[in-house]
């Protein structure tokens, strides 16, 4: 990810899932050695299911020229919410959070509050580790523990729904694993779990990003592949596509989908403007239709799929403050098509 209004309402339908206790800040006290206070998140919000086809933005916990904007602010389009980002810490593989300043809050439960509103419409609020600057190591079994240990602490004390992935700068997925299924054991199946991994890392099932979704596949909700700031890559035809196509979007999502991801687990990442990313912007019109290809088989440019996969999860943006920064452009367009998906 980069570091640099109309509204789509919704009604949304979800699961009831159990409420996220005080054993859950035990467990990751017990892991982190950490002293987590019991109340300190608003044991009303449970997390939520994700919906069957959802639209995914990040929020930026900084200015960096485009909108700043509290999550209340933030575009109803929206069934995920990545807050972005997690910083490491001295302890290696550990992370913490703090509002920047920058955005306005009057106080740390002023953010809260807004979490806790947000999941009270069905959206879910996630904390997100890494961006285009991030460096977060888990490369051994402490690290692993730090990362986890801090992490389900992060959750309990703001009330997020869980965790993505967007570390760019290398990961292991041993290790990583390791610390995914830590969480995942105390969180439970509520947990929402991306990734937001480069074109590059996805390109074969032996990258250790893919090696990482195939290992935590039985809990994953969803990679959100980043289509841009990416050169040509091939396509799972063998083809090269060129950034900036429906086709570089279709055939790219087809290597997951023909390699072990189930279409649940797949998403598109793309830009929200072209000021958001260095390359790879393309018209909402564009990302429609690419979803249109890979869910009915319509709308396909040169590549056309074997077959159709009406699961695929939805799409994913950089970032809902460039979104906004565009009036809500591109949410405004793709989000109701998400919800329209077969």
């Amino acid at each position: 990810m980069d570091s640099t209004s109309s509204t789509h309402a919704r009604v949304r339908f979800r699961d009831t899932v159990p409420v996220r206790t005080v054993a859950v800040a035990a467990a990751a006290a017990a892991v982190a050695g950490l002293t987590v206070v019991a109340g300190t998140a608003d044991a009303d919000n449970a997390p939520t299911a994700v919906p069957r086809h959802a639209l995914t933005g990040y929020w930026h916990n900084f200015d960096n020229g485009s909108v700043v904007q509290k999550l209340g602010e933030v575009s109803d389009a929206y069934d995920i919410i990545a807050v972005s980002f997690a910083e490491s810490t001295a302890t290696p593989g550990a992370i913490d959070f703090a509002l920047d300043p920058a955005i306005g809050y009057a106080s740390e439960q002023e953010f809260k509050d807004d979490i806790a509103a947000k999941q009270a419409e069905g959206v879910s609020v996630i904390l997100s580790v890494g961006g285009a600057n991030g460096t977060v190591a888990v490369n051994d079994a402490a690290s692993a523990e730090a990362f986890a240990g801090s992490a389900l602490a992060l959750m309990d004390e703001f009330g997020f729904d869980g965790i993505d992935i967007d570390l760019e700068a290398g990961i292991n997925a041993t290790y990583l694993t390791q610390a995914m299924e830590t969480i995942h054991a105390t969180a439970g199946d509520d947990l929402v779990y991306t990734m937001a991994p480069q074109t590059l890392d996805m390109q074969s099932t032996s990258t250790e990003y893919f090696q990482l979704a195939l290992n935590t596949r039985d809990f994953l909700t969803v990679v959100n592949m980043q289509y841009y700031n990416s050169g040509s890559m091939v396509g799972c035809d063998g083809q090269v596509y060129a950034a900036g196509s429906v086709d570089f979007l279709t055939a790219l999502a087809c290597i997951q989908l023909e390699n072990g991801l189930a279409p649940s687990q797949v998403g598109i990442g793309v830009p929200a403007s072209p000021g958001a990313a260095g390359s790879g912007y393309v018209e909402p019109a564009v990302v429609t239709a690419a979803l249109d290809c890979l869910t009915r088989g319509t709308g396909c440019g040169q590549f056309v799929p074997d077959q159709t996969y009406p699961d695929l999860r939805g799409a994913m943006t950089w970032s809902v403050n460039w979104d906004a920064h565009s009036g809500n452009a591109w949410s405004s367009v793709v989000g109701p098509h998400v919800d329209a998906l077969p």
